[in-house]
């Protein structure tokens, strides 16, 4: 049951996150890490069903933390990248290919790798006191590093990187949602007011999403979401290893399924940030929301406006009384009683078109 409501909340996930970078990605570069680009998405309605997808997914992430294995919860919670691409597929009207769906597998399977390296403490068991939070504080320090250096860059770096912070954010917010479920448990719900680590969850849970709008907006999804879905649970797991006491094996054996989950990262990553899927997603807010500059004209208008103009065309036009002879219309200021057959004879001359040689 538990696992059910795991992949429940790996697809509400997945179809926020598609959601919400639909609709962050029409706002303007000019709003990259300012706080308005929170304020102009709330009046958006698709970004809203997005929002309320990811809580609902994110409450039932937090329900199955506290009921099943971490070391399985984390792999099934990652496959919230297939289900993004699986839903991006339609709404970028491009074929899925298999490439983009293998490296998202490969990605869960390099989290499922990383997780089983460990061996976790029940919640009741895990220590998990304030003296070893440092660690969070250096993974935010990591993150805040790497949103500052995508905030020099543009585009899909500047994507891939601010991602990349949000993810780590995240993986900071599941250790404080583990640390808020240890208090709660045999107590009531009023001890957490009484408690830091609720506080601490409120604000990364704020800070991640912030990020993470920021890192739609930047690129488009094949870009930001790769690196979230890795730096989450890396994150998670290496707080998982120096807050709460889980046990990471370091024997051969081992070590070598450690390194195939962070190779299987890597690979998955690359594969996925390729999607053509996800690129489309992009395309389709350009459709929406076209921003020409100066003296430009929109696609659909040039393409009127730079028509090849013809005397064949022209013939048929005039043929089909589109047109009037503006010779006739210079002397009368009508319209001719016969327009049409000063106009036939040419179709019985020369093949060529040619006219009044």
């Amino acid at each position: 049951m538990s696992y059910a409501t795991t992949l429940v909340a790996a697809v509400l996930l997945g179809i926020g996150f598609v959601l919400q970078q639909y609709a962050a990605r029409q706002e303007p570069e000019c709003l990259f890490l300012s706080p308005r680009i929170i304020t102009d998405l709330l009046r958006k309605p698709r970004w809203l069903a997005g929002i309320a997808c990811m809580v609902a997914g994110q409450l039932l992430a937090a329900w199955s933390i506290g009921h099943a294995a971490l070391t399985l919860v984390e792999p099934l919670l990652t496959t919230y990248l297939l289900f993004a691409l699986i839903l991006a597929v339609p709404m970028s009207k491009q074929a899925v290919r298999w490439r983009e769906v293998t490296g998202a597998l490969i990605l869960c399977a390099g989290v499922t790798l990383l997780s089983l390296s460990r061996s976790t403490k029940p919640i009741g068991l895990s220590f998990g006191s304030f003296s070893h939070w440092p660690a969070a504080a250096i993974i935010a320090g990591i993150a805040y590093l790497a949103v500052q250096v995508g905030l020099g860059q543009k585009g899909n770096a500047r994507a891939v990187l601010t991602g990349l912070g949000a993810g780590l954010v995240f993986g900071i917010q599941d250790a404080l949602t583990r640390q808020t479920l240890q208090i709660a448990q045999g107590h009531p719900l009023t001890v957490l007011l009484t408690n830091w680590p609720p506080y601490c969850l409120l604000g990364a849970g704020i800070v991640g999403l912030w990020l993470m709008q920021n890192a739609f907006s930047a690129g488009p999804l094949h870009s930001s979401l790769p690196t979230i879905a890795a730096g989450e649970p890396v994150a998670g797991i290496a707080l998982g290893i120096v807050v709460f006491g889980d046990r990471i094996q370091i024997s051969p054996g081992q070590l070598a399924i450690e390194a195939g989950g962070i190779a299987a990262l890597i690979v998955g990553v690359v594969m996925v940030a390729r999607s053509s899927a996800f690129g489309g997603l992009r395309k389709i807010t350009d459709v929406i929301t076209p921003h020409p500059g100066p003296g430009e004209t929109p696609a659909h208008e040039s393409t009127r406006t730079h028509r090849p103009d013809t005397p064949r065309t022209h013939r048929r036009q005039e043929l089909n009384g589109l047109r009037q002879d503006p010779d006739l219309d210079e002397v009368s200021g009508t319209a001719p009683t016969r327009p049409r057959r000063p106009h036939r004879r040419p179709l019985h001359g020369p093949a060529s078109g040619e006219e009044g040689g």
